[in-house]
């Protein structure tokens, strides 16, 4: 707990028994309130993360990432919430980026906080991602959703309690983070993007996941 603020780590996971170690390894010795939500794994990440104290959440069947960050966010307000951030069981992101991204917050300053692969820190993206799938993405919430910002999909965020109640995630897929961006601006939240680091490996994200995101945003027009 930092300043007296409740802060909740969610982090959905989804046969992640290869990294969520070294993710919770490092988490836990920094942060107390740790939430994994388990989307129905067929490997060992539940039996793993029983051996952390963390808070271990179930999905019955598999409901995909949205849905997961919405069961960790419901537990959060629940249990007396102040900050949330959403965090990665897969290891792309760096946990001494957290305070990065609750700072701006703490300070009262703003209302969510988004990290950016296109400020002054510049992850190794792969080709595919930068050239078609984030430009894609952009052009999409730029003209569907009056959205401008930097990183048109980032996952590696955080938001006060007064956000996430307003924010309720609707999209059980990828396409969550535009669907959250949306939301900050249609509820005129303060929005502040900050530098951010990701590794990527081959758990991650594949193009034909990419296409999937923008094709979600397109047809189902998953906005009201």
């Amino acid at each position: 707990m930092e300043n007296n603020k409740k802060i909740f780590i969610i982090i959905p996971a989804w046969n992640e028994e290869k990294n969520i170690s070294s993710v919770l390894d490092e988490l836990t010795t920094q942060y107390e309130n740790i939430v994994v939500i388990n989307d129905s794994s067929t490997d060992k990440t539940s039996e793993i993360v029983k051996k952390y104290p963390v808070v271990l959440l179930e999905h019955i069947i598999n409901r995909d990432q949205g849905a997961s960050l919405q069961t960790g966010n419901d537990y959060a307000l629940k249990n007396g919430a102040d900050i949330i951030v959403h965090f990665d069981a897969d290891g792309q992101f760096l946990v001494n980026e957290i305070k990065d991204l609750i700072n701006p917050i703490m300070n009262g300053d703003y209302d969510i906080v988004f990290g950016s692969r296109f400020m002054e820190k510049q992850s190794e993206i792969p080709w595919s991602k930068k050239n078609i799938i984030f430009p894609l993405a952009r052009i999409v919430n730029k003209i569907m959703f009056g959205i401008k910002t930097t990183d048109p999909q980032s996952g590696f965020r955080a938001m006060t309690r007064e956000s996430a109640e307003k924010i309720k995630i609707e999209h059980d897929r990828k396409a969550h983070c535009s669907e959250i961006l949306h939301k900050a601006f249609k509820y005129k939240l303060k929005i502040k993007e900050v530098p951010m680091t990701v590794i990527y490996n081959r758990f991650g994200q594949n193009f034909s996941g990419g296409i999937t995101i923008v094709k979600d945003l397109i047809i189902k027009k998953i906005f009201r």
